[in-house]
């Protein structure tokens, strides 16, 4: 008789969040390491991709790889199944696909990639997906598209009004966080300055116990050589960075240093800082891509979301080539996917 009787049957909810990847620069490697990563069991194993871009492009980014993918296309984030070959495409309609030529920078291709950002921001903003992961753009192609953001961080702190934030580079144990980005060397120095020092290494605290981290420890790059030598190599160590590290220490901050350049990135290696303040672009990002470049990883800090990128450019010199490597798309996936579950960080999972 128990056989006749009408169980309920058990519903199993996909826990797996969905993660929105954006197709970046038509004409560039975007879309071809996009589709590399996605063809990786691994990736779904741990999330739902959603790509945000134009499925004609993405068909044949993937053919680029070799390999025969199935695109599916949904309106919405809670359509996404997340099937292991099968690609998940949110398509946003606003390319032809027999226009894009590889590695020419194109008005339209720049616009385009801003529009997947635009829309990706939007669903995480709504609460529609867990992250953002970002394939590359080309700051040209998007100025011609009619953005004036330096790039993907500038644009996404502007749509979403935060105010302080910064890129951090992640590539194993070592990650650098940014006092300046997109710089020049000369006006670089002049942004070294106590109130922003300070509040970098208040945002590095504050986005680091977010994620988990009860104590994050950051070491400060010094600006000069030798960190400035008691003043005989300058004196921005002794005016600005020793002032805030002081500063941030009183606030609770475990910030330490400044501490030469040249050996302070080692040191985090080894295990001594969970980050290191670089004060310019070059000197945190030559730390990291000599350190692992293949694996390297942009992420955001002080968004009201997730987002993380690759730490490569559109290399319009290989596009349509079939030759990108999608390593650091894959590492960036999984750091957003970490990044999502809150709390379960430890310095080795970041």
């Amino acid at each position: 008789m128990d056989s006749m009787v009408d169980r309920p049957k058990t519903v199993h909810r996909d826990t797996r969040p969905v993660i929105a990847i954006t197709m970046g620069d038509a004409a560039g490697i975007g879309p071809e390491v996009v589709a590399r990563a996605l063809l990786s069991e691994d990736i779904h194993r741990i999330c739902r991709p959603l790509v945000i871009g134009e499925t004609g492009v993405m068909e044949r980014a993937a053919s680029l790889a070799g390999r025969e993918v199935r695109f599916r296309r949904v309106n919405l984030a809670a359509e996404v199944e997340g099937t292991h070959g099968t690609v998940d495409i949110l398509d946003m309609r606003n390319l032809d696909v027999g226009k894009v030529v590889f590695g020419r920078v194109s008005a339209v291709c720049g616009k385009a990639a801003m529009e997947y950002i635009d829309e990706a921001a939007r669903m995480a903003l709504q609460g529609e997906v867990g992250a953002i992961v970002t394939a590359p753009i080309n700051k040209e192609a998007t100025a011609l598209g009619g953005y004036a953001d330096v790039g993907h961080l500038e644009f996404l702190a502007r749509i979403t009004g935060a105010r302080e934030y910064a890129t951090m580079l992640v590539s194993g144990r070592l990650r650098a966080v940014h006092l300046t980005t997109h710089h020049s060397l000369a006006e670089a120095c002049t942004l070294v300055t106590k109130a922003r020092i300070t509040g970098r290494l208040k945002l590095t605290h504050d986005s680091f116990r977010q994620w988990g981290f009860e104590r994050p420890r950051v070491g400060v790059a010094a600006l000069n050589p030798h960190g400035g030598e008691s003043g005989l190599m300058g004196r921005e160590e002794i005016d600005e960075i020793i002032p805030a590290v002081e500063e941030a220490r009183a606030g609770g901050v475990d910030a330490r240093g400044p501490f030469p350049a040249d050996s302070i990135f080692n040191r985090a290696v080894g295990g001594e800082f969970d980050a290191v303040l670089a004060m310019y672009h070059d000197q945190g990002h030559i730390a990291i891509k000599v350190f692992g470049f293949e694996k390297s990883v942009s992420v955001a800090m002080g968004l009201p979301f997730v987002r993380t990128s690759v730490d490569h450019g559109t290399a319009f010199d290989i596009a349509g080539k079939g030759i990108a490597d999608s390593r650091s798309m894959e590492e960036a996936i999984r750091v957003a996917v970490s990044l999502t579950e809150k709390g379960k960080l430890t310095a080795d999972s970041l």
